[in-house]
């Protein structure tokens, strides 16, 4: 995602990147599906999450979601 910093999100396993038909780009949170804890669209960038888990395929894992 190109733009603002996305803080935490932008390397988290349970973010999505969400494109509307005008080309903007918003980040879901895909735990706000399960926990209301979690906003569904976090304002950016999130600097703190107790739900942060890093994207393993950003560092060199496998994806786990």
């Amino acid at each position: 995602m190109t733009g603002p910093p996305t803080g935490l999100c932008g390397s988290c396993r349970h973010a999505r990147e969400i494109r509307n038909r005008r080309g903007s780009a918003f980040l879901l949170c895909r735990r706000s599906a399960s926990d209301p804890r979690f906003r569904r669209y976090p304002v950016l960038p999130v600097l703190s999450c107790i739900g942060f888990q890093p994207d393993e395929v950003e560092s060199g894992g496998q994806a786990g979601c």
